[in-house]
Protein backbone atom coordinates (compact mmCIF):
# COMPACT_ATOMS: atom_id res chain seq x y z
CA UNK A 1 0.00 0.00 0.00
CA UNK A 2 1.28 3.42 -0.85
CA UNK A 3 -1.71 5.61 -0.03
CA UNK A 4 -4.33 5.72 2.69
CA UNK A 5 -7.09 3.12 2.41
CA UNK A 6 -10.32 4.28 0.83
CA UNK A 7 -13.53 4.11 2.83
CA UNK A 8 -15.03 5.59 5.93
CA UNK A 9 -12.61 6.92 8.54
CA UNK A 10 -12.10 4.99 11.76
CA UNK A 11 -13.70 6.70 14.74
CA UNK A 12 -11.43 6.23 17.74
CA UNK A 13 -12.38 6.34 21.39
CA UNK A 14 -9.98 8.75 23.06
CA UNK A 15 -10.29 6.88 26.36
CA UNK A 16 -8.83 3.83 24.61
CA UNK A 17 -6.21 6.03 22.95
CA UNK A 18 -5.11 7.32 26.36
CA UNK A 19 -4.74 3.74 27.62
CA UNK A 20 -2.66 2.86 24.56
CA UNK A 21 -0.50 5.92 25.09
CA UNK A 22 0.05 5.02 28.74
CA UNK A 23 1.02 1.45 27.93
CA UNK A 24 3.47 2.46 25.20
CA UNK A 25 4.96 5.35 27.18
CA UNK A 26 5.45 3.14 30.23
CA UNK A 27 7.59 0.76 28.19
CA UNK A 28 9.64 3.65 26.89
CA UNK A 29 10.04 4.92 30.46
CA UNK A 30 11.42 1.53 31.50
CA UNK A 31 13.77 1.42 28.50
CA UNK A 32 15.31 4.81 29.19
CA UNK A 33 15.26 4.37 32.95
CA UNK A 34 17.46 1.32 32.34
CA UNK A 35 19.80 3.20 30.02
CA UNK A 36 19.78 6.33 32.16
CA UNK A 37 20.86 4.46 35.26
CA UNK A 38 23.90 3.12 33.48
CA UNK A 39 24.94 6.62 32.42
CA UNK A 40 24.31 8.23 35.79
CA UNK A 41 26.37 5.67 37.72
CA UNK A 42 28.98 5.27 34.96
CA UNK A 43 31.76 6.56 37.20
CA UNK A 44 30.86 3.98 39.88
CA UNK A 45 30.59 1.16 37.32
CA UNK A 46 34.04 2.13 36.03
CA UNK A 47 35.39 1.77 39.57
CA UNK A 48 33.70 -1.58 40.23
CA UNK A 49 34.17 -3.31 36.91
CA UNK A 50 37.46 -1.84 35.64
CA UNK A 51 39.80 -1.34 38.60
CA UNK A 52 43.31 -0.07 38.02
CA UNK A 53 44.34 2.55 35.51
CA UNK A 54 43.30 6.17 35.54
CA UNK A 55 39.67 7.19 36.04
CA UNK A 56 39.35 8.78 32.59
CA UNK A 57 40.41 5.57 30.82
CA UNK A 58 38.08 3.46 32.96
CA UNK A 59 35.22 5.83 32.21
CA UNK A 60 35.96 5.51 28.49
CA UNK A 61 35.83 1.71 28.87
CA UNK A 62 32.51 1.99 30.69
CA UNK A 63 31.00 4.05 27.89
CA UNK A 64 32.46 1.60 25.39
CA UNK A 65 30.44 -1.08 27.18
CA UNK A 66 27.46 1.26 26.97
CA UNK A 67 27.99 1.24 23.22
CA UNK A 68 28.11 -2.57 23.11
CA UNK A 69 24.32 -2.76 23.45
CA UNK A 70 24.04 -0.76 20.26
CA UNK A 71 25.94 -3.34 18.26
CA UNK A 72 22.94 -5.66 18.47
CA UNK A 73 20.15 -3.08 18.31
CA UNK A 74 20.02 -3.29 14.49
CA UNK A 75 19.74 -7.08 14.82
CA UNK A 76 16.89 -6.64 17.30
CA UNK A 77 15.19 -4.23 14.92
CA UNK A 78 15.76 -6.56 11.97
CA UNK A 79 14.10 -9.49 13.79
CA UNK A 80 11.59 -7.96 16.19
CA UNK A 81 10.36 -5.16 13.90
CA UNK A 82 9.18 -7.39 11.03
CA UNK A 83 7.85 -9.84 13.62
CA UNK A 84 5.64 -7.01 14.90
CA UNK A 85 4.36 -6.51 11.36
CA UNK A 86 3.49 -10.20 11.12
CA UNK A 87 2.04 -11.12 14.54
CA UNK A 88 1.06 -7.68 15.81
CA UNK A 89 2.56 -4.77 17.72
CA UNK A 90 1.14 -5.79 21.11
CA UNK A 91 2.81 -9.20 21.39
CA UNK A 92 6.28 -7.99 20.44
CA UNK A 93 6.06 -4.97 22.75
CA UNK A 94 5.17 -7.30 25.64
CA UNK A 95 8.33 -9.30 24.90
CA UNK A 96 10.62 -6.28 24.68
CA UNK A 97 9.63 -4.80 28.03
CA UNK A 98 10.15 -8.10 29.86
CA UNK A 99 13.61 -8.66 28.39
CA UNK A 100 14.76 -5.05 28.88
CA UNK A 101 13.77 -4.84 32.51
CA UNK A 102 15.04 -8.36 33.22
CA UNK A 103 18.49 -7.51 31.86
CA UNK A 104 18.71 -4.41 34.06
CA UNK A 105 17.60 -6.40 37.09
CA UNK A 106 20.42 -8.87 36.42
CA UNK A 107 22.99 -6.04 36.29
CA UNK A 108 21.90 -5.10 39.80
CA UNK A 109 22.85 -8.60 40.98
CA UNK A 110 26.19 -8.89 39.19
CA UNK A 111 29.49 -9.55 40.97
CA UNK A 112 32.20 -6.91 40.67
CA UNK A 113 35.76 -7.24 39.39
CA UNK A 114 36.97 -7.63 42.96
CA UNK A 115 34.73 -10.69 43.35
CA UNK A 116 35.26 -12.60 40.09
CA UNK A 117 37.88 -10.72 38.09
CA UNK A 118 37.40 -10.24 34.36
CA UNK A 119 34.30 -12.44 34.48
CA UNK A 120 32.48 -9.37 35.87
CA UNK A 121 32.82 -7.12 32.80
CA UNK A 122 32.07 -10.17 30.62
CA UNK A 123 28.74 -10.64 32.40
CA UNK A 124 28.07 -6.94 31.99
CA UNK A 125 28.68 -7.25 28.25
CA UNK A 126 26.21 -10.15 28.00
CA UNK A 127 23.52 -8.23 29.89
CA UNK A 128 24.05 -5.16 27.72
CA UNK A 129 23.81 -7.28 24.54
CA UNK A 130 20.52 -8.84 25.66
CA UNK A 131 19.19 -5.42 26.62
CA UNK A 132 20.26 -3.93 23.30
CA UNK A 133 18.59 -6.70 21.29
CA UNK A 134 15.26 -6.15 23.04
CA UNK A 135 15.54 -2.38 22.78
CA UNK A 136 15.85 -2.79 19.02
CA UNK A 137 12.17 -3.72 18.95
CA UNK A 138 10.91 -1.22 21.53
CA UNK A 139 10.92 2.35 20.25
CA UNK A 140 9.73 1.66 16.71
CA UNK A 141 6.90 -0.51 17.99
CA UNK A 142 5.87 1.92 20.71
CA UNK A 143 5.83 4.87 18.29
CA UNK A 144 3.83 2.88 15.73
CA UNK A 145 1.46 1.70 18.48
CA UNK A 146 0.58 5.26 19.56
CA UNK A 147 0.55 6.70 16.03
CA UNK A 148 -1.84 4.00 14.81
CA UNK A 149 -4.21 4.56 17.73
CA UNK A 150 -4.17 8.40 17.74
CA UNK A 151 -6.60 10.62 15.81
CA UNK A 152 -4.73 12.02 12.82
CA UNK A 153 -5.24 15.64 13.86
CA UNK A 154 -3.82 14.98 17.34
CA UNK A 155 -1.06 12.50 16.49
CA UNK A 156 1.68 14.93 17.49
CA UNK A 157 0.05 15.54 20.86
CA UNK A 158 -0.40 11.87 21.68
CA UNK A 159 2.94 10.70 20.27
CA UNK A 160 4.76 13.31 22.36
CA UNK A 161 3.75 11.30 25.42
CA UNK A 162 6.16 8.61 24.20
CA UNK A 163 9.05 11.02 24.62
CA UNK A 164 7.46 12.26 27.84
CA UNK A 165 7.95 8.66 29.00
CA UNK A 166 11.53 8.73 27.70
CA UNK A 167 12.32 11.87 29.66
CA UNK A 168 10.39 10.50 32.62
CA UNK A 169 12.69 7.48 32.62
CA UNK A 170 15.72 9.77 32.69
CA UNK A 171 14.19 11.92 35.44
CA UNK A 172 13.33 8.88 37.53
CA UNK A 173 16.84 7.48 37.09
CA UNK A 174 18.55 10.80 37.79
CA UNK A 175 16.31 11.56 40.75
CA UNK A 176 16.85 8.14 42.28
CA UNK A 177 20.62 8.23 41.83
CA UNK A 178 20.75 11.77 43.21
CA UNK A 179 18.75 10.73 46.28
CA UNK A 180 21.02 7.74 46.83
CA UNK A 181 24.15 9.85 46.52
CA UNK A 182 22.73 12.37 48.98
CA UNK A 183 21.58 9.73 51.45
CA UNK A 184 24.48 7.28 51.33
CA UNK A 185 28.13 7.70 52.07
CA UNK A 186 30.44 7.46 49.02
CA UNK A 187 31.70 4.08 50.29
CA UNK A 188 28.18 2.64 50.59
CA UNK A 189 27.16 4.07 47.23
CA UNK A 190 30.19 2.45 45.58
CA UNK A 191 29.72 -0.82 47.46
CA UNK A 192 26.00 -1.50 47.03
CA UNK A 193 23.92 1.65 46.57
CA UNK A 194 24.47 1.73 42.79
CA UNK A 195 22.64 -1.63 42.53
CA UNK A 196 19.30 -0.32 43.81
CA UNK A 197 18.17 1.51 40.64
CA UNK A 198 18.93 -1.54 38.49
CA UNK A 199 16.90 -3.77 40.80
CA UNK A 200 13.93 -1.40 40.65
CA UNK A 201 13.80 -1.90 36.87
CA UNK A 202 12.33 -5.39 37.49
CA UNK A 203 9.08 -4.23 39.12
CA UNK A 204 8.77 -1.36 36.61
CA UNK A 205 8.88 -3.90 33.78
CA UNK A 206 6.09 -5.93 35.38
CA UNK A 207 3.89 -2.83 35.59
CA UNK A 208 4.55 -2.05 31.93
CA UNK A 209 3.75 -5.63 30.89
CA UNK A 210 0.45 -5.48 32.76
CA UNK A 211 -0.55 -2.24 31.01
CA UNK A 212 0.33 -3.58 27.57
CA UNK A 213 -1.50 -6.85 28.11
CA UNK A 214 -4.81 -5.01 28.68
CA UNK A 215 -5.03 -3.54 25.17
CA UNK A 216 -6.04 -4.87 21.77
CA UNK A 217 -3.74 -4.36 18.82
CA UNK A 218 -3.93 -1.10 16.88
CA UNK A 219 -6.82 -0.24 14.52
CA UNK A 220 -4.40 -0.07 11.59
CA UNK A 221 -3.05 -3.57 12.23
CA UNK A 222 -6.57 -4.92 12.72
CA UNK A 223 -7.46 -3.45 9.30
CA UNK A 224 -4.59 -5.46 7.81
CA UNK A 225 -5.81 -8.64 9.49
CA UNK A 226 -9.42 -8.09 8.38
CA UNK A 227 -8.29 -7.54 4.80
CA UNK A 228 -5.95 -10.57 4.97
CA UNK A 229 -3.14 -8.20 3.97
CA UNK A 230 -0.64 -9.09 6.67
CA UNK A 231 2.62 -9.91 4.89
CA UNK A 232 4.02 -13.41 5.25
CA UNK A 233 7.53 -11.97 4.83
CA UNK A 234 7.55 -8.34 6.04
CA UNK A 235 11.36 -8.30 6.25
CA UNK A 236 11.70 -9.18 2.57
CA UNK A 237 8.97 -6.71 1.63
CA UNK A 238 10.45 -3.79 3.56
CA UNK A 239 14.00 -4.36 2.29
CA UNK A 240 12.87 -4.90 -1.30
CA UNK A 241 10.15 -2.30 -1.76
CA UNK A 242 10.56 0.20 1.10
CA UNK A 243 14.28 0.81 1.34
CA UNK A 244 13.94 4.51 0.49
CA UNK A 245 11.92 5.41 3.63
CA UNK A 246 14.44 3.36 5.63
CA UNK A 247 17.23 5.57 4.29
CA UNK A 248 15.23 8.72 5.09
CA UNK A 249 14.57 7.45 8.59
CA UNK A 250 18.28 6.65 9.04
CA UNK A 251 19.38 10.21 8.24
CA UNK A 252 16.48 11.94 9.97
CA UNK A 253 17.34 10.33 13.30
CA UNK A 254 21.12 10.67 12.90
CA UNK A 255 21.35 14.13 14.46
CA UNK A 256 18.41 13.42 16.75
CA UNK A 257 20.20 10.46 18.31
CA UNK A 258 23.54 12.25 18.62
CA UNK A 259 21.79 15.13 20.40
CA UNK A 260 19.85 12.82 22.73
CA UNK A 261 22.85 10.75 23.73
CA UNK A 262 25.14 13.74 24.11
CA UNK A 263 22.73 15.85 26.15
CA UNK A 264 20.89 13.24 28.22
CA UNK A 265 23.41 10.38 28.48
CA UNK A 266 26.89 11.86 28.24
CA UNK A 267 26.25 15.18 29.95
CA UNK A 268 26.18 13.97 33.60
CA UNK A 269 29.59 12.33 33.26
CA UNK A 270 30.83 15.31 31.22
CA UNK A 271 29.93 17.70 34.02
CA UNK A 272 31.43 15.42 36.65
CA UNK A 273 34.55 14.03 34.98
CA UNK A 274 35.46 16.83 32.55
CA UNK A 275 34.26 19.95 34.34
CA UNK A 276 34.97 18.49 37.80
CA UNK A 277 31.59 19.26 39.31
CA UNK A 278 30.51 17.19 42.34
CA UNK A 279 28.47 14.15 41.27
CA UNK A 280 25.30 15.32 43.03
CA UNK A 281 25.60 18.84 41.60
CA UNK A 282 26.04 17.48 38.08
CA UNK A 283 22.93 15.32 38.38
CA UNK A 284 20.90 18.20 39.83
CA UNK A 285 21.72 20.30 36.76
CA UNK A 286 20.60 17.49 34.45
CA UNK A 287 17.53 16.75 36.55
CA UNK A 288 16.44 20.41 36.40
CA UNK A 289 16.91 20.51 32.62
CA UNK A 290 14.92 17.31 32.11
CA UNK A 291 12.07 18.46 34.34
CA UNK A 292 11.79 21.60 32.22
CA UNK A 293 11.83 19.46 29.06
CA UNK A 294 9.03 17.31 30.47
CA UNK A 295 7.02 20.44 31.21
CA UNK A 296 7.08 21.63 27.57
CA UNK A 297 7.39 18.44 25.52
CA UNK A 298 3.64 17.78 25.25
CA UNK A 299 2.79 21.40 24.31
CA UNK A 300 5.48 21.08 21.60
CA UNK A 301 3.77 17.94 20.32
CA UNK A 302 0.42 19.73 20.26
CA UNK A 303 2.04 22.69 18.49
CA UNK A 304 3.30 20.36 15.76
CA UNK A 305 -0.33 19.39 15.05
CA UNK A 306 -1.10 23.04 14.33
CA UNK A 307 2.01 24.36 12.56
CA UNK A 308 3.44 21.08 11.28
CA UNK A 309 6.35 18.87 12.31
CA UNK A 310 8.77 20.11 9.65
CA UNK A 311 9.12 23.74 10.81
CA UNK A 312 10.02 22.60 14.33
CA UNK A 313 12.51 19.97 13.15
CA UNK A 314 14.17 22.42 10.75
CA UNK A 315 14.48 24.98 13.55
CA UNK A 316 16.15 22.43 15.80
CA UNK A 317 18.55 21.28 13.07
CA UNK A 318 19.65 24.82 12.24
CA UNK A 319 19.94 25.68 15.91
CA UNK A 320 22.15 22.69 16.65
CA UNK A 321 24.40 23.47 13.67
CA UNK A 322 24.89 27.05 14.79
CA UNK A 323 24.67 26.91 18.58
CA UNK A 324 26.06 23.55 19.76
CA UNK A 325 29.67 24.73 19.86
CA UNK A 326 28.84 28.03 21.65
CA UNK A 327 26.78 26.05 24.15
CA UNK A 328 29.78 23.87 25.02
CA UNK A 329 31.97 26.97 25.21
CA UNK A 330 29.58 28.25 27.88
CA UNK A 331 29.65 24.91 29.67
CA UNK A 332 33.45 24.86 29.56
CA UNK A 333 33.66 28.10 31.53
CA UNK A 334 32.74 26.09 34.62
CA UNK A 335 30.55 28.86 36.09
CA UNK A 336 26.99 28.51 37.32
CA UNK A 337 25.75 30.99 34.72
CA UNK A 338 27.68 29.37 31.89
CA UNK A 339 26.45 25.91 32.83
CA UNK A 340 22.82 27.01 33.01
CA UNK A 341 23.04 28.92 29.72
CA UNK A 342 24.74 26.04 27.89
CA UNK A 343 22.23 23.49 29.13
CA UNK A 344 19.32 25.82 28.33
CA UNK A 345 20.42 26.21 24.70
CA UNK A 346 20.87 22.49 24.20
CA UNK A 347 17.68 21.61 26.09
CA UNK A 348 15.46 23.95 24.04
CA UNK A 349 16.81 22.62 20.74
CA UNK A 350 16.46 19.03 21.92
CA UNK A 351 12.84 19.37 23.07
CA UNK A 352 11.83 20.53 19.58
CA UNK A 353 12.89 17.08 18.38
CA UNK A 354 11.53 15.14 21.33
CA UNK A 355 8.10 16.66 20.78
CA UNK A 356 7.92 15.86 17.06
CA UNK A 357 10.02 12.87 15.98
CA UNK A 358 7.83 10.12 17.43
CA UNK A 359 4.92 11.38 15.29
CA UNK A 360 7.08 12.05 12.23
CA UNK A 361 8.86 8.74 11.80
CA UNK A 362 5.87 6.31 11.73
CA UNK A 363 4.42 8.39 8.88
CA UNK A 364 7.34 7.40 6.67
CA UNK A 365 6.08 3.80 6.30
CA UNK A 366 2.99 1.90 5.16
CA UNK A 367 1.10 -0.08 7.80
CA UNK A 368 2.23 -3.51 6.62
CA UNK A 369 5.93 -2.66 7.08
CA UNK A 370 5.78 0.20 9.57
CA UNK A 371 7.16 -1.60 12.63
CA UNK A 372 9.94 -3.27 10.67
CA UNK A 373 10.93 -0.33 8.49
CA UNK A 374 10.98 2.08 11.41
CA UNK A 375 12.94 -0.32 13.62
CA UNK A 376 15.56 -1.11 10.97
CA UNK A 377 16.24 2.48 9.93
CA UNK A 378 16.07 3.91 13.44
CA UNK A 379 18.23 1.29 15.14
CA UNK A 380 20.90 1.17 12.46
CA UNK A 381 21.33 4.94 12.81
CA UNK A 382 21.19 4.74 16.60
CA UNK A 383 23.80 1.99 16.65
CA UNK A 384 26.27 3.85 14.46
CA UNK A 385 25.81 7.39 15.74
CA UNK A 386 23.74 7.49 18.94
CA UNK A 387 25.02 4.76 21.21
CA UNK A 388 28.61 5.44 20.19
CA UNK A 389 28.37 9.19 20.88
CA UNK A 390 29.23 9.09 24.63
CA UNK A 391 32.28 6.89 24.02
CA UNK A 392 33.50 8.97 21.07
CA UNK A 393 32.99 12.24 22.92
CA UNK A 394 34.79 10.95 26.00
CA UNK A 395 37.67 9.69 23.85
CA UNK A 396 38.00 13.01 22.00
CA UNK A 397 38.01 14.98 25.23
CA UNK A 398 40.64 12.71 26.82
CA UNK A 399 42.91 12.48 23.78
CA UNK A 400 42.67 16.08 22.54
CA UNK A 401 42.08 17.76 25.90
CA UNK A 402 39.33 19.99 24.51
CA UNK A 403 35.98 20.08 26.39
CA UNK A 404 34.19 21.81 23.49
CA UNK A 405 34.58 18.96 20.99
CA UNK A 406 31.15 17.41 21.75
CA UNK A 407 29.60 20.64 20.47
CA UNK A 408 31.40 20.25 17.15
CA UNK A 409 30.34 16.59 16.96
CA UNK A 410 26.66 17.53 17.42
CA UNK A 411 26.92 20.33 14.84
CA UNK A 412 28.44 18.06 12.18
CA UNK A 413 25.80 15.38 12.77
CA UNK A 414 23.06 18.01 12.47
CA UNK A 415 24.53 19.34 9.22
CA UNK A 416 24.46 15.83 7.71
CA UNK A 417 20.80 15.34 8.68
CA UNK A 418 19.79 18.83 7.58
CA UNK A 419 19.83 17.91 3.88
CA UNK A 420 17.23 15.19 4.54
CA UNK A 421 15.22 17.33 6.96
CA UNK A 422 14.58 20.08 4.39
CA UNK A 423 13.25 17.53 1.88
CA UNK A 424 10.91 15.71 4.26
CA UNK A 425 7.16 15.84 3.55
CA UNK A 426 4.76 17.26 6.09
CA UNK A 427 2.63 14.57 7.76
CA UNK A 428 0.70 16.57 10.37
CA UNK A 429 -3.07 16.12 10.04
CA UNK A 430 -2.83 13.44 7.35
CA UNK A 431 -3.72 9.73 7.72
CA UNK A 432 -0.84 7.33 8.10
CA UNK A 433 0.18 5.69 4.80
CA UNK A 434 -1.72 2.47 4.15
CA UNK A 435 -4.41 3.10 6.78
CA UNK A 436 -7.84 4.67 6.95
CA UNK A 437 -8.11 8.10 8.55
CA UNK A 438 -8.39 8.06 12.34
CA UNK A 439 -10.81 10.63 13.73
CA UNK A 440 -12.06 11.41 17.20
CA UNK A 441 -15.82 11.40 17.73
CA UNK A 442 -17.39 14.47 16.15
CA UNK A 443 -14.21 15.40 14.29
CA UNK A 444 -13.90 16.12 10.57
CA UNK A 445 -11.66 13.70 8.65
CA UNK A 446 -10.48 16.24 6.09
CA UNK A 447 -6.65 16.48 6.15
CA UNK A 448 -4.81 19.70 6.65
CA UNK A 449 -2.96 21.07 3.61
CA UNK A 450 0.71 20.13 3.28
Amino acid sequence: MTTSEAGQPVEVDEKTVRKAVGAAAMGNLVEWFDYGIYSYVAVIIAHNFFPGGDSASNLALTFALFSVAYLVRPLGGLILGPLGDRIGRKRVLALTIVVMSGASFCIGLMPTFEMVGWFAPLLLVVARLVQGFATGGEYGGAAAFIAEYAPDKRRGFYCSFLEFGTTGGFVLAAGLVTALQAGLSPDNMNAWGWRIPFLIAGPLGIVGLYLRSKLEDTPAFQQLEEAASVSESPLRDVLTHHWQPIVRCFFLVLFYNVAVYAILFHMPSYLEATLKLPATTALLYILAMMLLIMFVIIPIGALSDRVGRKPLIVTSAVGLIVLSYPAYLLLGRGTVGGTIAGLAILGVLLVLLLGTMSATLPALFDTDVRYGGFSIGYNLSTSLFGGTAPAIMTYLIVELDDPTLPGIYIAVASLISFFVVIKMKESAGHPLPGAKANVARGESSAPQPS
